[in-house]
């Protein structure tokens, strides 16, 4: 049986009438541009999908990262993409945590081993790593925000499964291995265009294993907005504006790790960033309107540990003087 909390994700946290510090959507909607696309399709909505707008749309992925369109597979947000894992049939999988764990929840479902590899310190890559033929990992890593090298990430047994949802808010994407033939690749598009109700990502890899992942999909399986969505936002005007917003992310990472210099664990490389607090601290800052994402969840962690995200400086100085005052009264 899967463990319900394996489930348990930031939305969840954030209810409503909370300032939401818990979930890692950059903006509350989409760009006026984009939202003016996304309008324009709906006209289109009485029709099915067009295999042109499929196609469209799997071009334009393939000119954003350097790939041929047979080497992207379009999907329905990443959580899709996790979902559909277990059609490469491995034996044995290692899923490195505390990590994302969406993953953990479709193969333990389909009842194949798991071998948790738990990362402590400063999270980062250490061996030794079990025999298995697929591991699944983050970069950068959900909740920790470690960006792990390129290198250490190859050096990984058996075939590679890289979630990189938030590799965008990280500037130049250093350490992507979105161009690598031999890597599976998953992207979302819904943190950084504030899609998360629309449901937008794909994957990237060889398009054997593709294959395998496409095969028993119904038909149509990705809806005429999310195919819009997906094709504007990784058209160069787009990626230009999300070039702009990782360095914007980045000086709020600063300033976010200035604030809370003394509780952050690892500095931060998405936009979120993973603390150390008192036990309570999440329930306390409930009480004072403030939703952060619990951690206990995620295997490694503990409920001493909140993931925060990072917010404008002036939205996330509302996080911070809640959570003095709350380690103050829990001290």
């Amino acid at each position: 049986m899967t463990s319900p909390d394996l489930r348990h994700h930031g939305d969840v946290d954030a209810a409503p009438g909370l300032a939401d510090f818990a979930v890692n959507v950059r903006v509350p909607h989409p760009p006026r541009w984009l939202r003016d696309r996304l309008a324009a399709a709906l006209d289109d909505l009485g029709r099915y999908p067009s295999k042109q707008a499929e196609e469209r749309a799997r071009e334009a992925v393939a000119r954003r990262h350097g790939r041929s369109p047979d080497e992207v597979l379009l999907l329905n947000g990443a959580a899709e993409g996790f979902a559909l894992l277990p059609k490469l049939s491995p034996r044995r999988v290692a899923i490195v945590h505390p990590g994302f764990t969406e993953p953990e929840v479709a193969f333990r479902d389909a009842g194949i081993p798991i071998h948790h590899v738990l990362l402590g310190g400063d999270f980062t890559l250490n061996g030794p790593f079990p025999d298995v033929d697929l591991t699944v990992i983050g970069n950068p890593t959900n909740p920790t925000s470690v960006l792990h090298s390129r290198d250490a990430l190859k050096a990984l047994p058996g075939k590679l499964v890289v979630d990189e949802a938030f590799m965008d808010a990280v500037p130049g994407e250093p350490e992507s291995l979105a161009h690598d033939p031999d890597v599976l690749v998953l992207r979302s598009l819904t943190k950084t265009w504030g899609l998360a109700g629309l449901r937008a990502g794909y994957f990237l890899g060889d398009p054997d294993t593709l294959a395998k992942l496409a095969h028993g999909r119904p038909h149509w399986p990705v809806g005429s907005l999310t195919l819009e969505a997906i094709t504007a936002c990784c058209e160069p005007e787009a990626l230009e504006q999300s070039a702009r917003f990782a360095l914007q992310a980045q000086e709020h990472a600063a300033y976010a790790l200035e604030q809370l210099q003394d509780l952050v664990v690892v500095a931060p490389n998405g936009p979120f960033v993973l603390v150390r607090v008192s036990r309570g601290a999440h329930e306390a800052l409930r009480h004072k309107g403030i939703a952060a994402r619990r951690c206990d969840t995620f295997p490694g962690l503990d409920d001493t540990y909140l993931r925060v995200a990072i917010r404008p400086p002036e939205e996330f100085a509302v996080f911070v003087d809640a959570l003095r005052v709350v380690m103050e009264e829990l001290a």
